[in-house]
């Protein structure tokens, strides 16, 4: 017993994927570029430079880098902590709409005593 299979998926199916292809494309171009969802920048300033900033378990970069570049966080409320080694960690939820003003944290993370 053998499988007898159709020339014709064989020579249709080159087409066939041309077509879809080219389908695809022309619907993706039509839907242009996404939204872009509307942000509230965030700055930072405070100790230790060093402190690892995190935005809804998310590493963002050291305490200096957020301070100099500053965080856009899209309309909602969100989580930051900012910790560091030998420091207790700072947590604070940042609720932000659409159009507030830029949201300012200053952060002074307490050493753990000896």
């Amino acid at each position: 017993m053998g499988v007898r299979v159709s020339r014709r998926l064989f020579t249709a199916a080159p087409f066939a994927w041309l077509a879809f292809a080219l389908l695809a494309f022309v619907v993706l171009a039509a839907c242009g570029p996404p939204a872009k969802l509307p942000t509230v920048s965030m700055r930072m300033v405070g100790e230790p430079p060093h402190a690892r900033v995190i935005v809804d378990e998310q590493y963002i970069g050291s305490l200096a880098f957020v301070a100099s570049r500053g965080v856009a966080l899209p309309v909602g409320s969100h989580r930051i902590t900012v910790e560091a080694p030998g420091f207790f960690p700072q947590d604070q939820v940042v609720s932000v709409e659409e159009g507030d003003a830029p949201v300012k944290l200053d952060v002074r993370l307490v050493h753990v005593p000896d």
